[in-house]
């Protein structure tokens, strides 16, 4: 019998460059909004948010299509996400990333802030930002 010797040389060359992100133009003129609830409004558990959108479309995350992004809503966040980040996932930045227009959800009574802010297809803020006014309510 033949003694075989092998050698198995196992050789990997990865190249890895930094992954880098466009930051997304935003639409001229485009706005999210907070159709409901109102501005000072007292409302009760669980809390319906209709959103608002204009000058742009809707898109889950992930997908690319031009003008188009999903929705973020901010809880009691005291300053919006600087543009050209991602915005974080936490209880205070709930991520709408299948397309939602609307959210319900329980919040402890007491005052809240909410805000919208959109993202585009990996999370990003647009610039520039594509952001509702910060309102104020009042849960029971």
């Amino acid at each position: 019998m033949k003694k075989i010797a092998a050698a198995f040389v196992i050789c990997c060359a990865v190249a890895v460059s930094p992954l880098t992100f466009a930051v997304q133009k935003a639409p001229v003129g485009a706005k999210a909004y907070i159709i409901s609830p109102k501005n000072g409004e007292t409302v009760t558990n669980p809390v319906t948010v209709l959103f608002g959108l204009s000058g742009m479309g809707v898109a889950p995350a992930g997908v690319v299509h031009d003008n188009t992004g999903h929705f973020h809503l901010l809880i009691d966040v005291k300053k919006s996400p600087k543009v050209g980040t991602i915005i974080p996932a936490d209880k205070n930045h709930i991520h709408y990333g299948g397309g939602q227009t609307q959210a319900t959800i329980d919040l402890s009574p007491g005052e809240h802030t909410l805000q919208l802010v959109m993202g585009d297809q990996g999370h990003m803020t647009f610039s520039p930002s594509v952001q509702s006014e910060k309102i104020t309510i009042t849960v029971k």
